[in-house]
């Protein structure tokens, strides 16, 4: 069994406070058995080197070392590779220099004979641990499953010879290293797990095509906290108006491109801390997750500390039909502060200059050059995203609008052929949907090749309300249809969806295809006892018919039937319970079952027999 993760990393942050001289040069010195009292030919740099390049080497790419001791700022625990020759060389002469016995002329380094003394007086009172310098020290060591925190304690004494006189001066005793509880995994700790946690270092380019894996928001928006860890591929989020689904969507954003499509998100209250946790989860299987407190003096959220893995393409259908894109490739650039990637309803059809044409430019453009252009593509989209009842949604001949200047696109389907800017709002929401889809990938493709780097294997699909002006028969399809969008663009690309929805025939029609292992169902609702808005994961169950749907946990319905019907049916359930109902009531009630119910309504059968029972006449 190996040390688990998050016990390294505990201790890894405790020993943030200690010195790295302690945590390196002392323990090098130790392991290389240097002489107390006096000296021996040896080259103290090199034996700190030594030391690091066996300790300190996390990143499999880097050539840095990761050290976890005390510094200016925590993305400074990454260290250059001369660091044992120039910082560290001057941290062991300016300030521990009187430890030693060291000769220039003959390159000889030794232990003074007071050398304990000393070292103990530099601690100013703060003893060592040996449990977490054990823990860091010996974290991909096999360890048995009753191991505690006195074997660690134990092995690294005997490792390093530390003498019992060490022991004492310099270290916490035992009894007081039980800080916290061992726990241990199968696996040694790589640093794809270790990356959840720490800076990666500047010498290795952040890992691409990042998805996200957690987000955490705490006194921000409507909830005190609300915790969601997307599965990597669909995500449905359901729940009532007014809970929070537009404003997770808003930060789900964020917490990928650091940006805020609209107004940022702000506490709830000065009184608390505000923070958003998020967590990133690279194509290589690294992992980050970063906390950002909102600054109530300067009042922004700053996050200074540049992202270990970037996020793939990003396309984000937002509730009022303006869309927002980003393309890592673009802003990797010089031109990000200049670069628009929030686009208006309006700028969408009818272009931004310099950042996109718009939808009428662009089908006729591609329209024309169908060999260098996602034609085909677009095309194909439609066809999938297509509504049941107006047929195939296929792209007519462009028309000369009365009074304008530009060539308009024209979409045929059953009924005919019409001009797209006169379309039915829901044509319009899905052929936006699909142009988007596929004009940020179109662009990614060009950016890629420009910047001579591979295109993204991974996309985020980010919509808001789905159902969004589409007719029941539409709902129905549209979910399976987009999912379909992937194996179009690309045979190599992943997508991952988070998608919100007020829609039963959504979830629906989300049963055929909805797979646990890689697919989530969330709900948002307020609880009862507390009245505070949670946010949790379901198990998923297919209800089957819509009706069922209704009467589910996620839109609990009693019935799936109108408000007075319900009511109605309700009263006539509370006569039906009673030992001795009144005749009249009964009469009262039947008469507004009669009003209120269709001829065939399953409810009638239990109904009458109770009716008869009671010699009520009908």
């Amino acid at each position: 069994m190996y040390l688990a993760t998050k016990t390294i990393v505990d201790s890894i942050e405790r020993l943030g406070s200690v010195n790295p001289f302690y945590g390196i040069t002392y323990l090098a010195c130790k392991e290389g058995c240097l002489p107390v009292g006096e000296s021996k030919e040896v080259s103290l740099d090199s034996l700190t080197k030594r030391f690091m390049d066996k300790v300190h080497k996390l990143h499999p790419a880097s050539k840095m070392y990761f050290q976890p001791y005390e510094s200016n700022t925590r993305s400074k625990r990454w260290v250059v590779p001369r660091y044992p020759s120039t910082s560290l060389q001057i941290t062991n002469t300016r300030g521990f220099f009187a430890a030693f016995i060291h000769s220039k002329i003959n390159r000889t380094w030794g232990w003074d004979g007071n050398y304990i003394n000393i070292l103990a007086e530099k601690l100013e009172g703060e003893p060592l641990s040996a449990l977490d310098l054990g823990v860091w020290f010996f974290r991909n060591n096999n360890w048995s499953e009753d191991t505690s925190h006195q074997d660690i304690i134990e092995e690294f004494f005997a490792y390093f010879h530390i003498t019992p006189d060490e022991q004492r001066k310099l270290f916490l005793p035992i009894e007081s290293s039980l800080v916290s509880k061992l726990d241990f995994q199968e696996t040694a700790t790589t640093w794809n797990r270790l990356s959840f946690y720490l800076p990666s270092p500047s010498d290795v380019a952040p890992e691409r095509g990042s998805t996200l894996s957690y987000l955490e928001i705490n006194n921000v928006g409507p909830a005190s906290q609300l915790i969601i860890e997307p599965n990597k591929h669909l995500n449905l989020i359901a729940g009532d108006n007014g809970l929070g689904k537009t404003f997770l969507m808003e930060c789900i954003w964020w917490a990928m491109t650091g940006t805020w499509p609209g107004l940022p998100a702000y506490p709830k209250s000065a009184k608390y801390n505000a923070s958003i946790i998020y967590g990133l989860s690279g194509m290589e299987g690294g992992q980050n997750r970063n906390k950002i407190i909102y600054d109530m003096v300067q009042r922004k959220w700053s996050r200074e500390i540049e992202a270990a893995i970037k996020p793939g393409l990003i396309v984000y259908a937002r509730i009022d039909d303006s869309f927002a894109v980003w393309d890592p490739v673009k802003q990797h650039q010089d031109t990000v502060s200049s670069l628009k990637y929030v686009f208006s309803n309006n700028e969408i059809w009818y272009g931004a200059s310099g950042s996109i044409e718009g939808l009428i430019r662009d089908w006729v453009k591609w329209q024309n050059t169908t060999k260098h252009s996602p034609w085909n593509i677009f095309k194909a989209v439609l066809e999938k995203m297509s509504p049941p009842d107006l047929g195939m949604l296929i792209p007519g001949e462009p028309v000369r609008m009365l009074g304008d200047i530009v060539d308009t696109p024209t979409i045929t389907h059953t009924y005919g052929s019409t001009p797209i800017i006169h379309a039915a709002a829901g044509i319009k929401r899905i052929i936006t949907l699909a142009y988007l889809i596929v004009w940020a990938w179109h662009e990614h493709k060009i950016a890629a090749e420009s910047y001579n780097v591979m295109p993204e294997r991974r996309m985020i699909i980010l919509l808001d309300e789905i159902e969004e002006h589409l007719h029941p028969k539409w709902q129905r399809i549209i979910l399976p249809a987009l999912l379909n969008v992937q194996s179009l663009l690309s045979h190599k690309l992943e997508i991952q969806y988070i998608i919100s929805t007020h829609s039963p025939l959504i979830l629906a029609s989300s049963e055929t295809l909805f797979d646990k292992r890689k697919d989530s169902l969330f709900h948002l609702e307020i609880e009862k006892d507390t009245r505070e808005i949670s946010l949790s994961k379901l198990d998923f169950i297919k209800h089957g018919s819509i009706n069922a749907w209704l009467t589910s946990q996620i839109f609990g319905l009693d019935q799936p039937r109108a408000l007075k019907v319900e009511e109605t049916i309700n009263l006539a359930r509370d006569l039906q319970l009673q030992d001795n109902p009144d005749i009249k009531q009964i009469a009262n009630v039947h008469q507004k079952l009669l009003n209120e119910l269709s001829a065939d309504d399953p409810f009638w059968p239990r109904w009458i027999y109770f009716v008869e029972k009671n010699g009520v006449g009908i």
